[in-house]
């Protein structure tokens, strides 16, 4: 188990999750004086942790901000590909639209980066971080949530049991939380009756820094550039397809994908391990209770259509950690929750909403939704406004904008 000389007997924070969102949220408290215990159940090299996993995310430009600020981008970057051009399709029929980053004065509109890579990062950093007590592999067990702190034991894989409080315990630890079942926080899951197939995929020319979401009868077929020239393939069909589709050999998969996303992007000559996992969105019915938060997919797992769950969540983490590094007093105190959930909430209500109605969209096959569909992505490739307001999704729906993501430090001068 890797501890920290901190003392974890009593906190001023306890992060449960040391994922991608957890950790971030751990990195922007310290040196702050707020005193953390981050507790993870898995360790972060081990092959099992679910957050670093082979998955890619694309990173927006709020969130490579906030990066910067917490110091981890330099060791993120070497392994990152920019998207410069987003193209969207719909598969067999006419509409599609096209964003450039040069049209809007950026360089890029994010940047694709794999979720080992980013995990590494933040570790990397947490190891030498002040104010933190690690806990890892470790988890919660005997939460008691009372009018004034949280009580739990601290159950390591080695077996030992330590005692501790927090003035407040966040949740980071992901869709089936514990803490928000603990905290008595209900949580409403729609099953979209997909699932995703992830995959890296060589190609036989270069990805130009181009990201393509082909919209399909069965579910968005997404291709997000690596920074090695390959493409993240994100394959979203239903479950029994997806069977059919994991049990393929290498050359049946590519001769699949090939159908079904067509040639723009080149011809896909070889396939990685292929993964799968199933897409569902989880919304909790609210973001804090007595001495709780709720942040990342504890609070709103999403579909990855347009890539804004890992963005939305870290978004999260930023503002929380604003919010509390400045707190005067208490930093669990319902007054700092309804704080943090009010200026949270129009960003991740938009979110939501947007990727949601996005799945719905593309899902109706209703032929004069389908032509209504294609006039407004033609509509779209030809309207700047509509264009400039996609382009800056990466930054929020609404709601005040963390420091961080302004590449601001935590604690105002």
């Amino acid at each position: 188990m890797s501890e920290r000389a901190v003392a974890a007997a009593d906190v001023d924070i306890a992060i449960v999750g040391g994922g991608l969102v957890g950790a971030s949220l751990a990195l922007g408290l310290s040196d702050t004086g707020v005193r953390v215990l981050l507790l993870e159940g898995t360790a972060p090299a081990s092959s099992s942790q679910p957050s670093f996993d082979e998955r890619t995310t694309a990173l927006g430009n709020a969130s490579r901000r906030i990066f910067q600020a917490l110091g981890v981008w330099a060791d993120i970057a070497p392994h990152a590909a920019a998207i410069r051009t987003i193209h969207v399709s719909d598969a067999g029929r006419f509409g599609f639209a096209r964003l450039r980053a040069e049209e809007h004065g950026i360089d890029a509109f994010g940047y694709v980066v794999a979720n080992t890579v980013i995990g590494a990062a933040l570790w990397k950093r947490l190891a030498a971080a002040p104010g933190i007590a690690l806990r890892v592999p470790a988890r919660p067990e005997s939460v008691e949530i009372t009018p004034d702190s949280v009580h739990f034991t601290v159950a390591s894989d080695s077996g030992t049991r330590e005692r501790a409080s927090a003035r407040l315990v966040v949740a980071a630890d992901g869709a089936h939380s514990s803490i928000r079942a603990a905290a008595g926080i209900a949580a409403q899951v729609e099953d979209y009756e997909q699932v995703a197939i992830v995959a890296n995929v060589a190609v036989d020319q270069p990805h130009e820094a181009t990201a393509y979401e082909r919209f399909t009868p069965s579910g968005p077929l997404a291709l997000l550039p690596l920074h090695d020239g390959s493409y993240g393939v994100i394959w979203s069909c239903r479950p029994q397809r997806a069977a059919q589709i994991l049990a393929l050999d290498e050359g049946a998969y590519l001769r699949e994908l090939q159908a079904r996303f067509g040639w723009r992007a080149g011809r896909f000559v070889g396939a990685g391990r292929r993964a799968s996992y199933p897409l569902k969105l989880t919304r909790a019915a609210g973001t804090v209770a007595p001495r709780t938060v709720l942040i990342g997919n504890a609070a709103q797992a999403l579909h990855p259509v347009a890539g804004q769950g890992f963005n939305l969540g870290l978004r999260d983490a930023a503002m929380l950690a604003e919010v509390v590094a400045n707190a005067a007093g208490d930093v669990g105190s319902q007054a700092l929750l309804q704080t943090f959930a009010k200026w949270r909430a129009f960003d991740r209500s938009g979110v939501v909403r947007f990727t949601d109605g996005l799945v719905k969209l593309f899902a109706d096959s209703r032929p004069a939704v389908g032509l209504l569909r294609d006039l407004g992505l033609l509509l779209f490739d030809l309207a700047p406004p509509a264009k400039s307001a996609l382009a800056r999704v990466s930054a929020g729906f609404g709601g005040p904008t963390p420091r961080l993501a302004r590449g601001l430090a935590v604690r105002r001068a």
